[in-house]
């Protein structure tokens, strides 16, 4: 029987200094764009995308992420007597919009760490792995696009964007060939780790979306802590790929990298100017800027 995905990972216990002091006492994945914290951007594409199951990997100080998907019974009974019908259902589609289950990641040992802590959450399944900090603006949703995909090959599939120039020193790199009446799936035969433009394998930069089989968690289990003394993802990933094939698919979309100010700000403006509520005073107001 072909395998199924049903279930998307987030991970979401780093420390978010890139945006110190804003996120000292608050997770950076609920830092808003417009007026939508960043990890509810990648929850409705999981869902657009037919998970039904949301797995957030936190640590301390996260509780504000739990409270965001929960019921707010003060909130909702205020907006009820209140008679602003629309907030009330604004408020009551996120915490009627999904189940979520929660995992303590207590140190922050990297990604391939986290990926390990939902272990017993997902069980003996296929499952998406999503960073919230890659806001990615497509139709059909990136991770759709990706789930098509994977139940054509059903083996472990790396989004990738094609990235030129010295940028791509930035990223792990697919190197791969690509797939014969698919110009945009490529089977992989290694990853690079931010290489030097000269050692490049390829132009296909790694994109934080994944979906992986459940083989990678007995590959977790045995691979030796990388860069920094962490659990990388990327290194279990080439060890996965001697016992099973790796696919990199370049998705159709425009990534937002939520995680830095610039990309974070573009992302803002990006997004105000797709709300038919406040395109047109937005656009006037950045046209009436001396730049």
């Amino acid at each position: 029987m072909a395998m199924r995905v049903r279930k998307a990972v987030f991970p979401a216990a780093g420390l978010g200094t890139r945006f110190l002091p804003a996120t000292k006492a608050q997770p950076k994945e609920m830092l808003p764009i417009v007026d939508k914290p960043i990890i509810q951007y990648g929850v409705e594409e999981a869902l657009a995308a037919g998970c039904d199951q949301i797995i957030i990997v936190t640590g301390r100080g996260k509780s504000a992420i739990e409270d965001h998907f929960d019921v707010s019974y003060e909130l909702e009974k205020m907006l009820e007597e209140r008679k602003k019908t629309d907030l009330l259902t604004i408020v009551r589609q996120i915490s009627d919009m999904i189940h979520v289950a929660y995992v303590r990641q207590k140190e922050a040992l990297g990604l391939g760490h986290a990926v390990l802590m939902a272990r017993e959450l997902v069980g003996d399944e296929p499952f998406a792995v999503l960073l919230a900090d890659d806001v990615i603006d497509a139709n059909p949703p990136c991770l759709r696009q990706m789930i098509d995909q994977f139940n054509q090959t059903q083996s472990s599939i790396i989004a990738t964007q094609q990235v030129d120039g010295p940028a791509i020193s930035s990223y792990g790199v697919i190197d791969a060939t690509p797939v014969k009446g698919n110009d945009r799936l490529f089977e992989v035969r290694d990853m690079v780790e931010k290489p030097k433009l000269a050692d490049a394998p390829s132009n296909l930069a790694i994109i934080g979306r994944y979906i992986l089989t459940p083989a990678i968690f007995e590959v977790l289990d045995n691979t030796p802590l990388g860069a920094g003394g962490e659990l990388q993802l990327t290194d279990a990933l080439r060890l996965l790929l001697k016992q099973q094939k790796v696919f990199g698919y370049r998705y159709e979309g425009r990534r937002h990298d939520a995680g830095d100010k610039l990309g974070f700000l573009q992302a803002t403006v990006e997004f105000a100017l797709k709300r038919p509520e406040l395109n047109p005073a937005f656009r006037d107001y950045l046209k009436s800027l001396e730049l």
